[in-house]
């Protein structure tokens, strides 16, 4: 590689605080909070917090093995080389091919619920205000995504990071001021089966509330990507990825807690993401103007949100454009700010038109529904691949390396936990609970198996005409880079 491609990421660009955020928003806590967990609510009702226990020891197993592999390989195709390191270099392709894809969609998803969100909110406030009028917001965060990743991992995990405290901070306060005004209905019986919706009476409506709690966990693996541009990575991506799990998971048994007591466990099946039953609702009725700050943090959310998965996305592609797997100008980077900046305009060219071609293709609402199935659908199967890479790869080394229950039980649990995820995301009535999907939601299984299938075919013929790009997908750069500066090609890669 030559010129600004040959140029690698920014060395030690950021610290703990800014990858720890990087997952975290990723995660978008005041989002999952207001419109994710509180869908579990018709399944679990007043013991909601008990399935949100369920769910974060869940995610802690698969967080665990990410965590390890992160530690060991430090590398910006991140699950692409956990999977080709602990499987195969093909299954380590495969990996990366879909998760680039859905990380791509995960800015115009937030994007979408940005734009609506926002219009829906101004126009019950002023009913002059069209609610349709969603797009401007949309296109506006995409502006500010792009400007933030243009200017370096610096600027866009420090505002990931300020994004991120505001929304953890307003909803804390807002669960402690429930808490207290909930006075003597605090119970800690909302962490038994007791309060569980009709219909889904006992563990079972637990277990049903902890499916849908689940999905809430998605992103703490975004510090990952995010290796090769941090200080001393093998520790400080370990302790950011379980970090931002643990914390933000003990973050959503704390607020479900505080709404449970204070909306009341025996009403709580009720609760959702909109009207008077839902964190909004409840704060325009009981704390007076607070609900603007509940408003702001959502919004916010959604922004940092975009802005993490569009470091993701970026660093991801950056990885297997250098070693031509996908186009090398993905490889292009900035001379000074050193982002990745072809892939960042591809990132916001997908954003922009996914966000408008789908918001009123359809519009913002079901075009939202449709990219979270893909999205979701993806990256907890890229979850199960995960665990199944964590206990080959630590085989593979055999010992003292290897520690059954971290690298073989949890990654089983990991499994375990995230199988009934998947098929509740895909829509697969494995279980009474789960919902069938709809068109055009449902066409959100074709547009997987199409893009998967793209990519069998692209593996296959690079298998033919250049079997050492498929292995390079195995490679940890930053080991090989640690006297040099740069990322191009050694021991004789260079002849590609």
């Amino acid at each position: 590689m030559s010129g600004e491609a040959a140029v690698g990421l920014r060395r030690d660009a950021v610290g703990l605080r800014e990858v720890l955020f990087q997952s975290v928003t990723a995660m978008a806590p005041a989002a999952a909070v207001a419109a994710s967990i509180p869908a579990g609510a018709a399944f679990a009702g007043g013991s909601l917090p008990l399935a949100v226990v369920i769910a974060l020891v869940a995610c802690l197993f698969t967080a665990s093995c990410v965590a390890e592999l992160a530690r060991e390989l430090p590398a910006a195709g991140s699950v692409a080389t956990y999977a080709a390191q602990g499987l195969h270099p093909a299954v380590g392709f495969l990996v990366g091919w879909g998760y680039v894809f859905v990380e791509a969609l995960v800015p115009p998803l937030l994007l979408l619920q940005l734009g609506f969100t926002t219009a829906g909110t101004l126009h019950d406030e002023w009913a002059s205000y069209p609610a349709d009028l969603w797009w401007p917001w949309a296109l506006a965060g995409a502006v500010v995504i792009a400007v933030a990743g243009y200017l370096g991992v610096r600027a866009s995990a420090g505002f990931g990071t300020v994004l991120g405290v505001f929304e953890i901070a307003v909803f804390l306060v807002f669960a402690g001021w429930l808490i207290v005004r909930a006075g003597g209905h605090n119970t800690l019986s909302v962490f038994g089966t007791s309060h569980t919706a009709d219909g889904y009476r006992g563990i079972s409506g637990v277990f049903a509330g902890s499916v849908y709690t689940v999905l809430a966990f998605a992103g703490f693996e975004a510090a990952a990507p995010l290796a090769e541009e941090t200080r001393d990575p093998r520790r400080t991506m370990h302790r950011a990825v379980l970090g931002a799990a643990l914390g933000i998971g003990l973050f959503y048994v704390l607020t479900t807690y505080a709404m449970t007591v204070y909306f009341g466990p025996g009403r709580f099946a009720s609760f959702g993401a909109a009207g008077e039953a839902s964190w909004e609702g409840v704060a325009r009725a009981s704390f007076g103007l607070f609900w603007v700050l509940v408003f702001l943090a959502v919004v916010n959310s959604t922004i940092a949100n975009a802005n993490a998965c569009a470091n993701v996305s970026t660093r991801t592609a950056f990885a297997l454009a250098r070693i031509r797997v996908l186009p090398r100008v993905l490889a292009t980077l900035h001379p000074r700010y050193r982002s990745p900046v072809a892939g960042i305009a591809v990132q916001t060219v997908v954003a922009v038109g996914a966000v408008l071609g789908l918001g009123f293709g359809y519009d913002p609402v079901t075009a939202f529904l449709l990219l979270a199935t893909v999205i979701v659908t993806v990256v907890i199967g890229v979850y199960v691949v995960v665990n199944l890479a964590c206990a080959g790869y630590f085989l593979r080394r055999g010992r003292p390396t290897l520690k059954p229950v971290r690298h073989l039980l949890l990654p089983l649990l990991g499994i375990v936990a995230f199988v009934p995820a998947l098929l509740t995301a895909a829509g697969l009535p494995a279980f009474g609970f789960v919902t069938k999907l709809t068109a055009p939601v449902s066409y959100a299984g074709p547009v997987v198996g199409i893009w998967m299938a793209i990519g069998a075919v692209v593996l296959l013929v690079l298998i033919r005409r250049h079997p050492e790009r498929i292995a390079e997908t195995a490679r940890v750069h930053l080991e090989e880079d640690n006297t040099s500066d740069t990322v191009a090609p050694q021991n004789g890669a260079a002849s590609r």
